[in-house]
């Protein structure tokens, strides 16, 4: 045997029927593997056996105990495990669980020895500006709504991308309610765009001369993205807001 890896398998034993915050015990603790990523996970429910009481407990298609146990079984690497299993005991609460080394000898999905790399996403990190521009759903340049005009020169001006929102409910100095239903006119608009603070800056003279009332914040922001590698401004330029 080649490419032998050193691993564990964790065993957890639940009751069938019981709860965890509401759902499910053995919901939950799938559910948390799931989201801390764990490699895989399996449930199985038991169709017959006895315990401590020595009764006997069975299951049938008609009619399937409450009683009987349900596994939750996964295979990884034991730092993995070593970081989760606090939350496994709390969440397994009056059940068991099994820990035991073993070996892996073949991935899930090889065919051959020669396994290929599993694709992996790499964490980007940086500084940007947030750009917010408030201003009236009514609000026009050059015969043009000036949402649409400006979300066209954001995009002439190569701003990595923008997110225009339409305010449904608020108010403002006046202290009045203002609310908008989704066929009316003249509700508030807000455009957002994160880009790195020159491409920012750059379009601050143009935005002041489109801006016929309204007001204009900029913030600064940590940018954390998840891609397949590339710099900051690749990765606003594809993700940024852009639905």
């Amino acid at each position: 045997m080649q490419n032998l890896e050193e691993a564990v398998k964790v065993s957890i034993y639940v009751a069938d029927g019981e709860t965890y915050r509401g759902i499910a015990r053995d919901s939950a603790l799938l559910d948390f593997l799931f989201y801390r990523g764990v490699a895989g996970a399996t449930v199985f429910k038991g169709i017959a056996g006895f315990g401590a009481d020595r009764h006997l407990h069975t299951a049938s298609l008609v009619e399937v105990s409450d009683r009987l146990p349900i596994k939750i079984e996964f295979v990884d690497t034991s730092s993995k495990v070593e970081e989760i299993l606090p939350k496994l005991k709390e969440i397994c609460g009056p059940g068991m669980i099994e820990v035991q080394k073993t070996t892996i000898v073949k991935v899930p999905g090889s065919t051959t020895g020669d396994a290929q790399p599993a694709a992996f996403h790499h964490k980007v990190e940086g500084k940007a500006k947030l750009l917010r521009i408030y201003i009236d759903e009514k609000d026009s340049w050059h015969s043009k709504s000036l949402h649409e005009a400006l979300v066209e020169a954001l995009r002439a001006n190569d701003i990595a991308g923008v997110t225009v929102y339409k305010a449904i409910l608020g108010y403002g100095s006046g202290k009045q309610i203002r609310q908008s239903h989704v066929f009316s006119q003249g509700a508030s608009v807000i455009l957002t765009v994160i880009d790195v603070e020159e491409k920012i800056r750059n379009f601050m003279p143009i935005l002041d001369k489109m801006m016929p009332n309204g007001l204009v914040v900029i913030s600064d922001v940590d940018v954390i993205t998840y891609r397949d590698g590339g710099s900051l401004q690749s990765a606003l330029s594809m993700e940024n807001l852009n639905a």
